[in-house]
């Protein structure tokens, strides 16, 4: 889509649905394209069963949110919109991708959701990363690409109830992070279908501005972005460990 030859990329985004990324981590990756970083974003699903749009447009939406969140490459796999499964066809579509982009990091949805598409994505992109760095792997294609797995696998915790293990100060990026997730007035904009669903087009720049300012009042800045990773992390000074403990 954005890059055909498919470059490498530095932190994947994956996702089940077009919009989960610019709810949970746009801020992220407009901060790590600040430093000259090269993102990218896997979409798992077209968006054919959602309440509002089609999946032409939600295709065109993430297209306009890709060029605001300065991303590489963006692409949508085929999987069906809500009912994403962890199948080894799955995982090998995946471990193609992962191949093709090379990623040294991976953000994925935390592992427990009220959608069932976004536990899944998180299970299935997690296996999906293991079987990539297989050098017997086969199927789907991926034996024409060398072996790779990302060194590290974060996961975007926004909405579940835990403790972050780190945030991510998005401060500067807060309103190209909200201009990103309006860019689907498919989804956002007020309308009739799904009214009783969705959260009222006025309401959804307090709503996501107060979830950012409460996770980077956790860390000490204006407005942040939470993750979890499930390995300890490692110090090398403890005078540079940052946020203040008093």
């Amino acid at each position: 889509m954005l890059a055909g030859d498919f470059p490498a990329v530095d932190v994947l985004a994956i996702a089940a649905h077009r919009d989960d990324v610019e709810q949970t981590c746009g801020g992220t990756l407009l901060r790590m394209a600040a430093r000259h970083l090269r993102t990218g974003i896997l979409d798992l699903t077209q968006g054919e069963s959602g309440t509002r749009g089609s999946a032409a447009e939600r295709a065109a939406e993430a297209e306009a949110a890709a060029q605001i969140l300065g991303v590489t490459h963006r692409r949508a796999l085929d999987l069906p919109d809500g009912a994403v499964a962890n199948t080894l066809e799955n995982r090998l579509k995946i471990a193609k991708v992962l191949r093709e982009l090379r990623p040294r990091v991976v953000i994925l949805p935390y592992w427990e959701a009220r959608h069932p598409d976004h536990a899944t994505c998180s299970t299935l992109g997690y296996e999906a990363c293991f079987l990539a760095g297989l050098s017997r792997l086969t199927g789907a294609g991926v034996e024409a690409l060398a072996p790779h797995r990302p060194f590290k696998i974060v996961y975007a915790s926004l909405y579940a109830d835990v403790r972050p293990s780190f945030i991510v100060d998005i401060t500067p990026f807060i309103e190209r992070r909200h201009a990103a997730l309006m860019a689907y007035q498919s989804q956002y904009a007020n309308q009739p279908q799904g009214g009783g669903l969705f959260v009222p087009e006025e309401e959804i720049r307090e709503r996501t501005f107060a979830e950012a300012r409460h996770y980077g009042l956790l860390a000490g800045v204006r407005y942040g972005e939470p993750f979890v990773q499930r390995e300890v992390g490692l110090v090398d000074d403890l005078t540079l460990i940052p946020v203040q403990s008093i």
